[in-house]
């Protein structure tokens, strides 16, 4: 093959890779905008003036300036009383995750603790089996767990799928030197665990414990099942009220005639948005924190589990 032909072809690919560069990144930036764009317009649509919004004249920036949504949210003591049940509810049911998760985790992953096949079994097992809703109802009842703060923290002490993921990461990013090493200056199995297997656990620690927070977060089930104390209701349950109580008024205001339940609607919309970014900006703050960890913690699992 002649230098010149050479040429041309190397010509030629550099040109293909060109191309597809251009519309690699061209659907890359049409994948991200159809999956940001969503959250983008709920935030402006949350702050634009709720007519314009319903006539479809907010498009890129908020249009007329309204926090009537906010306000009215906001102005709602249950708000409040939600927010510091969910908060309570996050942070000492996610402490108990990660105190019962990594332990568990940590010892199922030493191949010199004889029964850890057995005990994997018997807890895979429950990832494909329930007693359903009723029976587990009654337990709970049994257990006197029916409208107690604890319903939300103890039965979701251990989430199978997160206690898989740490004891692969166990498994496979602590070389069995250490331990050896550890051990020869007379390491305990509980002092090589704390003092060296957690140390060097930041990214699974972080990445299970995000899932952990989120669980708890947006735990609408518990709340709407095993709890009738109104006092100790979640977030979601209250935003989910606010959102019933606020499109009752507008249906209530379109049966009066007139243009009252469009009015009505359009605030209720406004509402709507509001108790969306209310709901997800908290966990949206934390995200950016453990971010750097969250990549190496997910890829735990899928290479080697």
């Amino acid at each position: 093959m002649s230098v010149l032909t050479m040429s041309r072809l190397r010509r030629r690919m550099n040109q293909s890779d060109l191309l597809f560069s251009i519309v690699l990144a061209t659907v890359s930036v049409l994948i991200l905008f159809a999956t940001l764009y969503p959250l983008f317009f709920v935030i402006i649509a949350s702050v634009s003036d709720p007519t314009l919004v319903a006539t479809g004249k907010v498009w890129i920036i908020p249009q007329g300036w309204s926090t009537f949504g906010y306000e009215q949210i906001f102005a709602d003591q249950r708000i409040w009383t939600g927010y510091r049940n969910t908060i309570l509810y996050t942070v000492v049911g996610t402490a108990l995750n990660l105190l019962v998760t990594l332990p568990a985790a940590y010892a199922l992953s030493r191949k010199e603790f004889a029964p850890r096949k057995p005990l994997m079994f018997f807890f895979a097992f429950t990832m494909f089996f329930s007693g359903g809703l009723i029976p587990i109802y009654l337990l709970y009842k049994d257990l006197n767990l029916l409208d107690n703060w604890l319903v939300f923290i103890v039965p979701s002490a251990l989430n199978v799928y997160n206690l898989i993921i740490a004891r692969a990461f166990f498994e496979n990013s602590l070389p069995e030197e250490l331990f050896e090493a550890a051990r020869l200056d007379g390491v305990s199995y509980f002092q090589f665990f704390l003092t060296i297997a957690l140390p060097l656990s930041k990214a699974i620690i972080s990445v299970i414990g995000l899932y952990y927070l989120v669980q708890h977060w947006n735990d609408f089930f518990t709340g709407l099942i095993f709890v009738r104390d109104y006092d100790k209701q979640p977030l979601q349950i209250v935003l989910r009220d606010i959102l019933l109580s606020n499109q009752a008024f507008a249906g209530g205001a379109g049966g009066a005639g007139g243009t009252g339940g469009a009015y009505g609607q359009q605030f209720a919309d406004q509402i709507k948005y509001g108790v969306i970014i209310v709901a997800t900006v908290p966990v949206l703050l934390i995200y950016p924190f453990v971010q750097k960890y969250f990549e190496k913690g997910v890829m735990i699992g899928s290479v080697k589990g």
